[in-house]
């Protein structure tokens, strides 16, 4: 016989044939996630204004749609060169409390007592953060807020930014 021969056990049992054997899928590697949060909408959050009607708007958006509701708070990261003078543009964690000051008036507005919510710190580009929690939550929409001023004018919105680069509808409160 060509291959692998497989003994029979002393008891004359049959042995279970290798190839009817089918490995159990591996466990998705994803963090367990509260079903109601599972196709629901991410908005972007700072406590600016704008922030502060699209959160408006997506409480709306997540009651209609009977959905959770995922706060994203993108925290300050700073290059090093401003501290060191150093030439690689790397990145470095500044302990932002403003995400701690956000999470508690969240947790006193009366608007979100109607539908799950949960408050997400991420680190980063803001455009990227927010497109990866809706790809991790397989949101069904991302709803942030303009961005007003001159740096936003000078480098692009963060809402422009990601209406062209998002896998998933985004909806921009002005």
């Amino acid at each position: 016989m060509a291959g692998y021969e497989f003994p029979e056990p002393a008891d004359r049992r049959r042995v279970a044939d290798p190839a009817a054997f089918t490995p159990e899928p591996a466990e998705d590697d994803r963090t367990t996630q509260d079903p109601a949060f599972r196709h629901g909408v991410v908005v972007g959050f700072d406590g600016s204004m704008s922030s502060e009607r699209a959160l408006a708007y997506a409480v709306g958006m997540a009651k209609r749609s009977g959905s959770g509701l995922i706060i994203v708070h993108v925290a300050n990261r700073l290059p090093t060169t401003v501290w060191a003078g150093c030439e690689p543009p790397a990145l470095v964690d500044v302990p932002d409390h403003r995400t701690e000051v956000l999470g508690l008036e969240l947790a006193c507005a009366e608007h979100l007592s109607d539908v799950p919510w949960v408050l997400l710190e991420r680190g980063g580009d803001i455009c990227h953060e927010l497109e990866e929690v809706g790809r991790e939550y397989e949101a069904d929409a991302i709803v942030v807020g303009t961005t007003t001023g001159l740096l936003g004018r000078l480098f692009g919105s963060v809402s422009g930014r990601l209406a062209r680069r998002a896998q998933r509808p985004v909806v921009v409160i002005p």
